[in-house]
C-alpha cells in the first residue's frame, strides 16, 4: 500500500474512532474508510487501564492494517484531557539583516524566544499557535516575512498538556501495533474541519460535547483565542436519567438516544414511555417531557460552564458567527434551540468541510455529514501530507530552532 496513507485516531470515553486517508489531487484527502469501537480504559483523555484501551486499540487496529500496515506509522491522535492550559508567550529579536527585511530565520529567532527555557514540572507542549507578529511597534500582522523593520516581536498561544497523560496515551498506541506522529489538542482539529475562514474571522465557538466531556475552542480575526475542555458531556445526561429513572445506566442511553429531547417545553406531556419496551425486566412509563426536564437541566449546566468561560475572555454574547455544535451530543433533537436561548449566540450543528475531502462512496460521504467524526476528520488535515495543502496555523519553527526548541520541551 501507499506510503502516504493516514490515520486520524479520536480516542473518546464512549467510542475509539479512526479514519483512514491518503492524498488525493487538489489538495485534498480521499477518505478511504471509518473504523469505531466501544472505548474501554479511558475517561475523558486520561487513561485509567492501559490494558483495557490497549485491547480495544489492538482490536481497532488490526482492521486498519487489512488495509494499509503503513498508516499504522503515520497516526495523527487527538488529545482531549481537561488538564490541558492555555497561556500566551511574547518573543521578540532584532532583524539580522543590513537591509533590515525580515527572513524566516528571523521569524524562528522571535518564536524561539517566546518559549520558556524550561517548561513547567510534568508539562508538554502540543501547540505554539502565532497570534500576531509586531514589526517596530505595528501590530495585527499575520506574515512579516518580507517586510522592512528593526524588531521582530510575537505574540503566541502555549498549549500545554500534563505530560504523563499523553505519555500514558502514547504507550498504548505503541503495545497496539501504532506510532504517533503527531498530537492535535481535540478541539482545534474539529475546528479545523468544520469551522470556514468567514467565521473564524467574524467571531465563532466551537462546542465539541462528546461522551465524557465537552471541548470548546473560539476564533475571532482568524486567531485562535480560547481552547478548553470541561468534565462533563453527554455521560452526564445518560447517568441523570438512570438515577431519576431509577434504571440502568445501559437503559437509560437508549433512552436518551430514542426519547431524548433538550427542550421540554417541545415535548408533549401526555406522551409516555414504556420501558418494557425498552426492558422486559422494568416497569414504568415516564412522561417523554420529564425525560426532556432531565436532559435540559444538564445541558443548560453545560451552557453556563460554556458562558462563564466566554464571560472570562470578554465574548459572551459577541461572537457574530455564532456557535458551531459538533460531537455526539450534537445529535440530541432540540440542542440547537436550546444553545441559541442560553449563549443568545446563532447556533447550528457542524459538519466538515466537503471541500477539503474526497468521499469515496456512500460510507465515506455519511462520515462528512456526522458531527461525530468532526474530530477524527480534521486530524487528518495535521497530518504532514496535509499541512501543504490547507492552511494551519500552527508551529513554525523549523530547522536549527526548531532543534533547539525540541531540547527544551519535554
Amino acid at each position: 500500500m501507499a506510503r502516504s496513507h493516514i490515520l486520524g485516531l479520536d480516542i473518546g470515553s464512549e467510542t475509539v474512532k479512526a479514519v483512514l486517508a491518503e492524498p488525493a489531487p487538489e489538495g485534498k484527502l480521499a477518505l478511504i474508510k471509518s473504523f469505531a469501537r466501544p472505548s474501554r480504559g479511558v475517561r475523558r483523555g486520561v487513561v485509567v487501564d492501559m490494558d483495557g484501551l490497549v485491547g480495544v486499540v489492538n482490536n481497532l487496529f488490526d482492521d486498519v492494517s487489512e488495509l494499509s500496515k503503513t498508516a499504522l506509522k503515520s497516526i495523527v491522535l487527538g488529545v482531549g484531557g481537561s488538564d490541558v492550559v492555555v497561556r500566551s508567550s511574547r518573543g521578540s529579536t532584532a532583524v539580522s539583516r543590513a537591509s533590515s527585511e525580515i527572513h524566516k530565520d528571523d521569524v524562528d529567532r522571535a518564536v524561539y524566544g517566546s518559549v520558556p527555557v524550561k517548561p513547567r514540572s510534568n508539562r508538554f507542549n502540543l501547540h505554539i499557535l502565532n497570534q500576531e507578529f509586531i514589526v517596530d511597534g505595528v501590530g495585527d500582522i499575520h506574515d512579516p516575512l518580507g517586510m522592512v523593520g528593526a524588531r521582530l516581536e510575537v505574540i503566541n498561544l502555549i498549549i500545554d498538556a500534563f505530560e504523563p497523560s499523553i505519555k500514558n496515551l502514547q504507550k498504548c498506541i505503541k503495545l497496539a501495533g501504532g506510532e504517533v506522529d503527531t498530537l492535535v489538542f481535540a478541539p482545534l482539529a474539529s475546528a479545523q474541519s468544520v469551522l470556514t475562514d468567514k467565521q473564524k474571522e467574524l467571531g465563532v465557538v466551537l462546542v465539541d460535547i462528546g461522551a465524557g466531556s465537552t471541548g470548546l475552542a473560539v476564533y475571532e480575526e482568524d486567531k485562535l483565542l480560547h481552547t478548553k475542555i470541561f468534565k462533563i458531556g453527554a455521560n452526564n445526561i445518560t447517568n441523570d436519567l438512570a438515577l431519576a429513572l431509577q434504571i440502568p445506566v445501559e437503559v437509560a442511553d437508549k433512552v436518551k438516544l430514542a426519547y431524548g429531547y433538550a427542550v421540554p417545553k417541545d415535548a408533549p406531556s401526555r406522551d409516555q414511555i414504556d420501558l418494557k419496551t425498552i426492558s422486559p425486566e422494568l416497569s414504568g412509563k415516564p412522561s417523554k417531557k420529564f425525560v426532556a426536564e432531565v436532559i435540559e437541566a444538564r445541558l443548560l449546566e453545560i451552557c453556563e460552564v460554556i458562558n462563564e468561560e466566554l464571560r472570562s475572555i470578554g465574548k459572551d454574547k459577541n461572537l457574530p458567527g455564532g456557535a458551531i455544535i459538533v460531537g455526539g451530543g450534537a445529535k440530541m433533537p432540540g440542542v440547537v434551540d436550546l444553545m441559541q436561548s442560553e449563549l443568545k449566540l446563532a447556533s447550528q450543528i457542524g459538519v466538515v468541510n466537503p471541500s477539503l475531502f474526497v468521499a469515496k462512496d456512500g460510507s465515506t460521504r455519511e462520515l462528512l455529514a456526522s458531527p461525530e467524526y468532526t474530530c477524527a476528520l480534521g486530524l487528518l488535515l495535521y497530518s504532514e501530507q496535509a499541512k501543504a495543502k490547507v492552511r494551519i496555523v500552527n508551529n513554525p519553527v523549523s530547522g536549527l530552532f526548531r532543534r533547539l526548541i525540541d531540547r527544551v520541551m519535554p
